[in-house]
């Protein structure tokens, strides 16, 4: 039976995470998590909720040493929930938060934790065949959709990955996330990576600047931060003096090059940029700042099949059908075109959300913003109308749609163009649906009323 081992840390001594800004040893991690191990019901199935990364990262080892799939649906609502009981009714939730509700059997992370257990050094064989996550992502319905990842695929892809992040010279990186263990990216480059490549993950997850360079400034050099678009931009804006930072990864969703050349600028650093989905992991990354090709993983291949492009081999699991357009160049890199569902046509004339959003974030003195379309209102020409969404606390609506004449189509100009505080976007930076939806049926109401 082949395995692979679920640390590639060669000493007891050598650090997995830090907590606090002090190491966390691999001896102290497999402790962890076999005695966490120990508490477990006897449900296979579990729902790790855990908002430390250490947390987590100890709730997964412990799965993966006793056999069990650790559930990861992209939100945590009652319907998802309701879902996840009819998909595997064995299911228990692990969990961190004394406040947690949700509606499943619910264990509780030790705290404080048991004491070391002293013995000899032996890192778990994990078999590559084992379902080590199940992830989850809506179809057209709204409906989870799970997606089977085994443990030997998982470990192959951060495997591949790491070489081209430049996390395999033989330095020690430690890692700080701004995006959650439970999301496919955060699972894959801030927990998964540092099982693989013998780097150490930072159990905070920071959210506003200060704290994101309080976390960095607590773990030694060389440094990655892993975040994203929104984050980034933030920090820009922000002013907030950063510590050395030796490489930012940055993934969800597109990347402008401008905004990449202004954060290796500011930060000295260099920023990679990686392509993923839910369904296939991480498939390739490219320095944004220089380059718009991506360079996909060793031995994942593109194909094209009745106009649609389908990513297989490497790590990939299955045959699977990518959602953007991208343009194949030579065998190993793309041009990413945008998303399929991001086209928009308005009168005959096209473009997409991905453009359009960029040249709306361009204004000086928007702080985030995004279009959206308004399929219920097409008024009297019978045309579909966008919207857009917009935090511009220094700028009119009529200010604001002066300068996008100068930058758009006036086909694609918003009505209506709804200024606020904050866009509602989730901890790994996107826009729900359904919160957009929200925020323009109360304007579009308060619009009636008055």
């Amino acid at each position: 039976m082949s395995t692979l081992p679920l640390l590639s840390h060669a000493s007891p001594t050598a650090a997995v995470a830090y907590r606090h800004g002090a190491p966390v040893t691999a001896q102290r991690f497999l402790s962890d998590a076999a005695q966490l191990a120990e508490t477990f019901p006897a449900g296979t199935h579990v729902l790790n909720v855990c908002g430390d990364r250490y947390r987590f990262t100890v709730g997964l080892a412990a799965c993966l040493m006793t056999g069990r799939v650790s559930l990861l649906p992209s939100t945590h609502t009652p319907e998802v929930i309701t879902r996840l009981r009819e998909f595997a009714p064995d299911s228990f939730c692990l969990t961190d938060d004394p406040r947690c509700d949700i509606d499943l059997p619910r264990l509780r992370y030790p705290d404080p934790p048991a004491a070391t257990r002293a013995g000899p050094w032996a890192v778990p064989e994990i078999p590559t065949t084992q379902t080590a996550a199940i992830v989850f992502t809506s179809g057209s319905t709204g409906t989870p959709l799970p997606y089977k990842k085994t443990w030997g695929r998982l470990a192959r892809c951060v495997r591949d990955g790491a070489p081209r992040l430049g996390l395999l010279d033989g330095r020690s990186y430690a890692i700080i996330g701004t995006v959650p263990s439970q999301h496919m990216y955060g699972f894959e480059s801030t927990v998964l990576l540092c099982l693989q490549s013998a780097n150490a993950f930072g159990a905070e997850r920071p959210f506003y600047p200060a704290d994101v360079a309080s976390a960095l400034a607590a773990v030694p050099r060389p440094r990655v931060l892993v975040t994203t678009p929104v984050h980034l931009r933030t920090l820009i804006a922000s002013g907030v003096d950063m510590p050395p930072i030796d490489l930012v990864v940055s993934a969800t969703a597109p990347l402008a090059a401008e905004l990449a050349r202004e954060v290796e600028a500011r930060f000295g650093t260099m920023l990679l940029e990686i392509y993923g989905s839910t369904e296939t992991g991480q498939i390739a990354t490219r320095r944004t700042a220089a380059a718009a090709l991506w360079k996909l993983w060793p031995e994942v291949k593109l194909s094209v099949s009745k106009d649609q492009v389908f990513a297989h081999g490497g790590h990939v699991e299955q045959f699977t059908p990518m959602c953007d357009v991208l343009e194949l160049i030579g065998e190993d890199e793309f041009l990413l075109h945008g998303r399929t569902a991001d086209l928009v046509n308005v009168a005959g004339k096209r473009s997409s959300f991905g453009y359009l959003n960029a040249q709306l974030n361009a204004i000086p003195g928007v702080v985030d913003g995004a279009f959206f379309l308004r399929e219920e209102a097409t008024g009297s020409t019978g045309v579909a109308r966008l919207g857009a969404v917009v935090a511009a606390p220094t700028l009119t609506v009529g200010a604001l749609t002066e300068q996008l004449r100068h930058r758009i189509d006036p086909v694609f100009l918003p009505r209506p163009l709804i200024m606020v505080d904050r866009l509602p976007r989730n901890a790994t930076g996107k826009l729900p649906q359904h919160e957009i939806e929200s925020i323009a049926s109360r304007h579009l109401r308060a619009s009636d009323a008055s």
